[in-house]
C-alpha cells in the first residue's frame, strides 16, 4: 500500500514527470507498455497484434487538458486514428478519457467532441471505450456514457471494482444494454469510496464479472489476475457462455504469456494500446495499480 501510495505521488510532480517524458533512459523503460509517440508506431503495432489474433483499442495518452482548443485537437487526433483504421482495415477501437475531450471545461462540449467521434466510429464499424477516471468523474462519465450509447449504440464504458458504488452501476449498465469493461480500478481513492484491500477489490471483481457474463450486454474482462481468468474460463463453461458473448482485455506489452494462452484458447482478446508522449501519468498509474509490475519490468527490461 505503502509503494502504491508512492507512485501515485509521483506520478503527480509536474517537474518530474516534465523531465521523465524527456528522458532517453526512461523512455527505454516504457518502450516495453508504450507503443510509440507517434500514430504511425502505434499502427505498427495494432497490425502486428492483429497477425497474432489479438484485437486492440488505441488510447492517445493525455487527460485533464486545460482549454477548449486542447480538447478539439484531441478529438481530431483520434478521428484521425479512426480514419486511419479503416484505412488499414484493423480491428480496433478506441478508449478516450472525457476530460482529454474537455470535461473540466464544459459538459456539453465534452459531448459534442465524444459525439462527433462516436459517429464517425459507428460508421466504420468500430466503437468508442469510455475510460473511467476517479470517483469525482464517475456519476458525469456514466451519464455520457449512456447519453452517447444511446444515440449511437456503439459505446462501452468502463466499472471499476474497487467502488463500492459498481454493482449498482452495473445493474443500470446492464438495463440501458450498454456494454461494460470491467477493471479492478487504479486511482487512489478513500476507503469512503473504495475497497482498500486488494483481496475485497479481488473478491468483488469475480462478483460482477459473474453479473456481467449472466446478463451484460458484451462485456470486457479487463485484468492481467490469472486466477480471475481461470475463474472465467470455469464460469463460462459452465454456464454455457460462448467465447462470443464477451471478451478479454489486457495492457500491452504486460503478461504476453497469458494473453497468448488466452487466444489460444479460442477466446477473444483485445489489448489496450497507448501512444503519445503523454505516457507518464499512465505508466506510474500502472505501477500503482500493481507495484509487483516494477519487478516485471526490471526483468524484462534488457531481454
Amino acid at each position: 500500500m505503502m509503494l502504491r501510495h508512492l507512485f501515485l505521488f509521483l506520478s503527480a510532480r509536474k517537474g518530474l514527470r516534465r523531465w521523465m517524458e524527456q528522458s532517453a533512459l526512461s523512455k527505454k523503460f516504457t518502450r516495453r507498455f508504450i507503443a510509440g509517440e507517434k500514430l504511425d508506431d502505434a499502427l505498427r503495432v495494432l497490425e502486428h497484434l492483429e497477425r497474432e489474433r489479438i484485437w486492440a483499442t488505441l488510447d492517445h495518452l493525455g487527460e485533464n487538458v486545460t482549454t477548449i482548443e486542447e480538447a478539439a485537437a484531441s478529438r481530431d487526433s483520434y478521428l484521425e486514428a479512426l480514419a486511419r483504421i479503416e484505412e488499414r482495415k484493423l480491428p480496433s477501437t478506441v478508449s478516450i478519457k472525457l476530460t482529454q475531450f474537455g470535461l473540466d471545461l464544459s459538459q456539453e462540449v465534452c459531448v459534442e467532441n465524444v459525439r462527433q467521434l462516436t459517429a464517425r466510429a459507428k460508421a466504420i464499424g468500430s466503437r468508442v471505450e469510455i475510460d473511467m477516471e476517479s470517483s469525482a468523474y464517475t456519476d458525469r462519465t456514466l451519464e455520457i456514457a449512456a447519453r452517447i450509447a444511446g444515440e449511437f449504440g456503439c459505446a462501452r464504458t468502463v466499472i471499476q471494482a474497487y467502488l463500492f458504488r459498481s454493482a449498482a452501476d452495473i445493474e443500470r449498465m446492464n438495463a440501458l444494454a450498454i456494454p461494460v469493461r470491467l477493471c479492478k480500478g487504479a486511482y487512489d481513492e478513500p476507503p469512503s469510496v473504495a475497497f482498500p484491500e486488494k483481496r475485497d477489490v479481488d473478491r468483488n471483481y469475480v462478483t460482477l464479472m459473474k453479473t456481467l457474463l449472466d446478463h451484460g450486454a458484451y462485456p470486457a474482462i479487463a485484468t492481467h489476475d490469472e486466477a480471475i481468468i481461470g475463474e472465467a474460463f470455469r464460469y463460462a463453461r459452465q454456464r454455457r457462455i460462448t467465447p462470443d458473448r464477451f471478451e478479454f482485455q489486457m495492457l500491452y506489452g504486460i503478461r504476453r504469456d497469458l494473453q497468448k494462452r488466452v487466444v489460444d484458447l479460442g477466446y477473444r482478446l483485445r489489448l489496450y494500446v497507448p501512444y503519445g508522449t503523454a505516457w507518464y501519468p499512465y505508466f506510474m498509474r500502472r505501477l500503482a495499480e500493481r507495484p509487483a509490475n516494477v519487478l516485471f519490468l526490471l526483468r524484462n527490461l534488457f531481454r
